[in-house]
């Protein structure tokens, strides 16, 4: 089963580069990585679920008051899981991403978390569960978790290495659902 779009090809996108750097290239591989995780045990498809969790907070907008992170604000006005799927979605069309595959994943973006939703509940897909789990999972108080720093070598290999799994899953199961 051939990958349109790899991770490595969104993680090197000027895009991504961009906006998931800003907040948080760390936080995004390791969600990532819990995503892959987490499908794998779910039942669900591991290279949607990782896509969904490296872009997930690609919607991001720094909130500063007075030249300082001001984490009530971004608490309070905070819509970046919209501007992010919408973001997510014209990336991966035009890398691209199966059409279909890249709703599934700008969905799962954009109900990662209901910090800006009203209240209530709403019934998630597998997908959508996954993804918001992994992001709950690599949570720190305050928002630390978009701060880790990492170096670009350390993060393309994990991003390669992700890459390798995915594939490798992908294959396993298709071969073993053909024979």
């Amino acid at each position: 089963m051939a990958r349109k779009v790899t991770l490595e090809t969104l993680f090197r996108h000027p895009i991504v580069q961009k906006y998931v750097g800003r907040s948080g290239m760390d936080h995004a591989i390791t969600v990532a990585e819990k995503a892959f995780n987490i499908a794998i045990k779910s039942g669900v498809n591991p290279d949607l679920a990782a896509k969904a969790g490296l872009l997930h907070d690609i919607g991001h907008y720094q909130w500063y008051t007075n030249g300082k992170w001001d984490y009530q604000m971004y608490k309070q006005n905070d819509i970046h899981a919209i501007k992010g799927a919408a973001r997510a979605h014209k990336l991966l069309v035009r890398s691209g991403e199966d059409l279909e595959n890249a709703k599934e994943i700008a969905l799962a973006i954009l109900l990662h978390t209901d910090s800006y939703l009203p209240e209530g509940s709403l019934e998630l897909t597998p997908l959508q569960k996954v993804v918001a789990e992994a992001d709950t999972n690599d949570e720190e108080p305050g928002g630390k978790h978009h701060y880790r720093q990492i170096d670009q070598g350390t993060a393309l290999a994990r991003i390669q290495l992700l890459d390798k799994k995915i594939e490798r899953h992908l294959n396993y199961n298709h071969l073993e659902k053909t024979s």
